[in-house]
């Protein structure tokens, strides 16, 4: 009898401990917002019937990179992770095995989370359905492939430490400093990189080309930067995918579906505050116009097909058709997301809070390089605006490289 109330007092304390460790619903709502605000769905889900079950091909400069199954799924996912393994994975890029993850995952900027965050954020993805989705192994470049590199790469730049206030500034400034600077990783995008890939922290959100895109300026540069946005402008933008000044597109749109429109008022508040009080990192590139005859043939181009939404003064229709005056994203000093939509087109993203949508046509089959490059050079250099000379061999190459699918 004394055996069989051992065992039923241990089973009763098991189970205790089992549902007090629990997550309380609000954690798991809480984890999910982290989850949002960190977009992880916009590299973990490749297909959306399997939602953070991986396999999304992340190509970059050193070859495609697969993102895992983040899923609760004990043979191929995250579920037989202990709590420690998935924070030293979250914030030190460490695997459970001990081998180091590639900086594509980025937990260089994950490292100044908390760890109360990086829990939460296991809270709500344990809630997940499990899916079997096995991990596919990297397609790198030798000596890429080599994942003893990673060490040598960490030792030279990576910073590990959490987000340190500063106690100078409002709340609202630190909560959207942990969010650019930690969770939200915007660097990963819109902060240069060099040779090995790590940030080039001296001109940290100056912008940065990916994915044959260009992510721009965030910092307070006059003409491609944010110096004439207000923190109303950013918000807007973050929540909506456009306002009076811009429209997201490319990877930024899917970021602004998947992610910053679903961010609470006050989170986005904060990232604006942040942003807005960053000087301008670098200068802005001293600009030539081009010369009469280049303008001439542009704004023969525009008159015929852009004219029509653009406005002769390129004001076009608010939030359906982008203001070209003083348009940061196509005065940038890198021209690919200009020429993108040019040869592409373009449709405006959609969110709850902007339902409405516009089209512009591609126009790849209908104008030769030449062309393109000119009416490209005109939008970039009237109005007040003043953008590097765009070539026809720019165009070719961009050309080139969306038929391959880059």
């Amino acid at each position: 009898m004394r055996t069989i109330l051992a065992v039923i007092a241990l089973c009763s304390a098991v189970a205790g401990a089992a549902l007090a460790a629990e997550p309380s619903p609000e954690l798991i709502a809480y984890g999910k917002a982290l989850v949002e605000a960190g977009d992880c769905a916009g590299c973990h889900t490749a297909d959306p019937a399997k939602p953070f079950a991986g396999g999304k091909r992340i190509d970059t400069p050193f070859g495609a990179i697969f993102a895992p199954n983040l899923t609760p799924d004990r043979d191929t996912g995250i579920g037989a992770w202990r709590d420690a393994d998935f924070t030293r994975a979250l914030r030190y890029g460490i695997a459970p095995d001990g081998s180091n993850y590639y900086p594509a995952f980025p937990y260089p900027y994950f490292t100044k989370m908390t760890k109360d965050d990086t829990l939460a954020i296991r809270a709500y993805l344990a809630t997940l359905a499990p899916v079997a989705s096995r991990n596919k192994p990297p397609e790198l470049r030798w000596p890429f492939g080599y994942r003893g590199l990673m060490r040598l790469w960490n030792a030279m730049y990576f910073k590990p430490g959490l987000f340190e206030p500063d106690q100078s500034k409002s709340a609202a400034w630190n909560r959207g400093g942990y969010l650019v600077t930690g969770l939200g990783h915007c660097g990963a995008c819109h902060t240069p990189k060099n040779y090995f890939g790590a940030d080039r922290d001296a001109q940290a959100l100056s912008g940065n080309e990916v994915g044959g895109w260009f992510a721009p300026r965030l910092d307070g540069a006059v003409r491609t930067g944010l110096k004439s946005w207000s923190e109303e402008d950013i918000a807007e933008y973050l929540q909506s995918g456009r306002n009076a000044k811009s429209h997201a597109g490319g990877p930024m749109a899917e970021v602004v579906v998947n992610s910053t429109a679903k961010m609470s008022d006050a989170d986005v508040r904060a990232i604006a505050i942040y942003l807005k009080s960053l000087p301008s990192t670098r200068r802005e590139t001293i600009v030539t116009p081009p010369d009469d005859a280049e303008m001439k043939a542009g704004q023969a181009v525009y008159a015929k097909l852009c004219i029509a939404c653009h406005e002769a003064d390129g004001s076009g229709a608010p939030r359906i058709y982008p203001p070209l005056p003083g348009n940061a994203l196509l005065q940038s000093n890198n021209p690919s997301s200009t020429l993108r939509i040019i040869l592409d087109g373009a449709l405006t993203v959609t969110t709850p809070r902007a339902p409405n949508t516009g089209e512009m046509p591609g126009y790849a089959k209908q104008l030769s390089d030449d062309e393109i490059a000119a009416v490209t050079n005109y939008i970039r250099n009237s109005w007040g605006n003043a953008g590097l000379l765009v070539t026809p061999a720019q165009v070719a190459r961009a050309r080139k490289s969306q038929a391959s699918g880059e």
